[in-house]
């Protein structure tokens, strides 16, 4: 069955919109303008639809191809803010030492519960050999408590070195800024669900653009990602 079944307009139609409005930065009025040039007429709350459906199903489909194991066994982790509601929540994430994104959780809390579930959540399919040797954190010593509870879990090894030094964590705050970039046209989210839908999209996009699945592309650039996605979804304009 079609992932597109009872829409009014074409899956490619559908994955332009969502592609251009994770990857570019722009609003969703911005978007209808953009696609009216395109000769589709579409409301700006419909796109909002699209996105809401269609962003985390394509991080879901391409998290294989993006989250392999080429990344470094050193990683950088640290949070951001997200404004939801007018309340600050807490977007965890985590790089490798090269600025490859690992993870990433929304927590509308920032303690030892939620950095615990976010590392859970970013070791979780990984082979031991796959798993950190390294993971650099702010002095918050909600990172301490976490990885002392994973590694008595068993979920990270107890050989993992837990390092606090604040200017190896550089590459993760200059790549919270490019993330922050994508965001802001949105000017706040309505709920926290909302808000890690849109996250998602923006998420994969940016380890697209990252070329952190170059090696399943057909071609190279943007049009070997837009491809990648299509192939997700049973589209084939080529």
């Amino acid at each position: 069955m079609s992932d597109f079944k009872g829409r009014h307009f074409r899956g490619e139609v559908i994955l332009w919109a969502v592609r251009w409005y994770c990857r570019y930065g722009i609003s969703y009025r911005d978007l209808e303008t953009m696609l009216a040039e395109r000769g589709v007429s579409v409301d700006h709350s419909t796109i909002y639809r699209w996105v809401q459906r269609y962003a985390p199903e394509m991080e879901k489909r391409l998290r294989w191809y993006w989250k392999r194991p080429g990344f470094s066994r050193s990683w950088r982790v640290d949070e951001t803010y997200i404004k939801v509601k007018g309340k600050w929540t807490y977007l965890y994430r985590a790089v490798d030492k090269e600025g490859d994104t690992i993870d990433f959780y929304l927590s509308p809390t920032r303690n030892a519960k939620a950095a615990k579930r976010f590392l859970g959540k970013a070791v979780s399919g990984l082979k031991d050999w796959e798993k950190p040797e390294t993971i650099n954190t702010d002095k918050a010593p909600a990172y301490g408590i976490a990885i002392k509870e994973l590694k008595k879990d068993g979920k990270l090894p107890g050989t993992m070195q837990h390092r606090q030094v604040k200017y190896l964590n550089n590459v993760i705050e200059a790549d919270h800024g490019k993330l922050k970039q994508l965001i802001r046209p949105v000017r706040g989210f309505k709920t926290l669900k909302t808000a890690y839908a849109a996250i998602k999209g923006f998420e994969v996009m940016r380890a697209l653009k990252k070329g952190q699945a170059q090696l399943f592309q057909f071609q190279k650039g943007i049009m070997g990602e837009v491809r990648l996605i299509e192939r997700q979804f049973g589209v084939y304009t080529y």
